[in-house]
């Protein structure tokens, strides 16, 4: 299993033959490697529908016919756009052909908001554990830092997990770093921090406060594989 960072909250995943991309903000991040004519998703993975998490979903998912997966309000919201698309919610896996799926809860906002000025509303926000090849990769998402993180360790060994760092919206180093130690991955790496003013951090500084090799910063495009 390959599993790469792309700035922000963007995570890729190569395992059983299918590219994976989890919250593909693309248009607009300028912390990312990726351009949208150069990505080929098989699966698309949401968090929840905030702009820079649901980013370039529409278009990636109509050109490469891409399996968008989603809580239950988003993935009916973007089936309404021609987007194939499969439901869930918070505690609920599914087996997929290229592994299984399980959305854990993630405390934050959600809702996609119009040119109207209108929100519309998007369901739970969500954490994501992706289990594939024997391996376990969690993706947070947007959250604050929650006790039953714990739990979420101990029912789901997590070989590599990646953590909002960026305080405002979402924990700050301080509490990332208890949620590194409540979900006990093998690996650590600080995401969402530094693309916008609100959320500047230093990823470098969050990873010194981690376990001796616990911790790791990917630079946009950069690998680790499992």
């Amino acid at each position: 299993m390959k599993v790469s960072y792309h700035g922000h909250s963007v995570v890729k995943i190569e395992t059983n033959g299918k590219t994976i991309l989890i919250d593909p903000f693309i248009t607009g991040n300028d912390l990312t490697d990726l351009k949208v004519e150069d990505v080929q998703p098989d699966v698309i993975i949401l968090t929840h529908a905030h702009g820079d998490h649901l980013g370039d979903t529409v278009e990636l998912a109509k050109k490469n016919d891409s399996l968008v997966i989603a809580n239950f309000e988003v993935a009916t919201y973007l089936s309404w756009k021609g987007l194939n698309t499969h439901g869930m919610s918070i505690g609920g896996a599914y087996q997929f052909d290229f592994g299984k799926v399980k959305m854990t809860p993630a405390f934050h906002g959600t809702g996609m908001i119009t040119e109207n000025n209108e929100i519309i509303y998007g369901g739970m926000p969500a954490g994501i554990l992706v289990m594939a090849e024997g391996k376990t990769v969690f993706h947070a998402g947007d959250t604050g830092l929650f006790s039953d993180m714990k739990l979420i360790g101990e029912r789901h060994p997590i070989d590599l997990a990646f953590l909002p760092i960026g305080d405002n919206f979402t924990m700050g180093p301080e509490d990332a770093a208890l949620a590194a130690e409540f979900l006990n991955a093998r690996i650590v790496v600080p995401i969402h921090f530094n693309t916008f003013p609100p959320i500047k951090q230093d990823p470098h500084a969050f990873v010194d406060s981690l376990k001796k090799n616990k911790g790791r910063v990917l630079e946009a495009g950069e690998v680790i594989e499992l």
